[in-house]
């Protein structure tokens, strides 16, 4: 099963908005230049995050937005159900295909999608944010004008 950009870009933002110090106001521009995304296309994602309650946007020139939630608080789980237009794996009914009937794809794969999904579910931003200052490098986040962020290293 593969997420779509949406979903992904979605996560990041609230990786991004996770790490901040304090209440600082983020910009849609800020998390663009540091995940080299698309401004247009996170606009979208950012208004969707607000109407869903994941994030607090302020409007006005000195607007931006914040997390709205404790990071223990938001299931990547109920994340992925929100911003996923379906789960299904295999679509039997938009494809013709002379199987079906006689196919049990359609059962193992909703099975596996099951199963997927009960593992996200055990996880939260809280746990995608173990190594805030590792994040925080990584994006250049606490760096002075021309410097460039230190590579770290996974542990394995």
């Amino acid at each position: 099963m593969q997420l779509t950009r949406q979903t992904d870009y979605a996560i990041r933002v609230l990786m991004f908005l996770g790490v901040q110090q304090s209440d600082e106001l983020v910009t849609i521009s800020d998390i663009a230049h540091h995940f080299e995304i698309s401004r247009n296309h996170l606009m979208k994602i950012v208004h969707k995050l607000g109407q869903l309650g994941y994030i607090q946007t302020v409007r006005g020139k000195y607007g931006g937005m914040r997390i709205n939630m404790e990071p223990a608080q938001v299931s990547i789980g109920k994340m992925v159900r929100d911003f996923e237009t379906s789960l299904e794996i295999v679509d039997c009914e938009k494809l013709i295909c002379p199987l079906t009937g006689a196919c049990d794809m359609k059962p193992m794969m909703k099975k596996a999608r099951d199963a997927f999904l009960a593992v996200i579910d055990e996880y939260t931003l809280k746990d995608l944010l173990k190594n805030p200052a590792d994040i925080r490098n990584l994006l250049g986040l606490d760096l002075k004008a021309g410097e460039l962020p230190v590579q770290v290293m996974a542990a394995s």
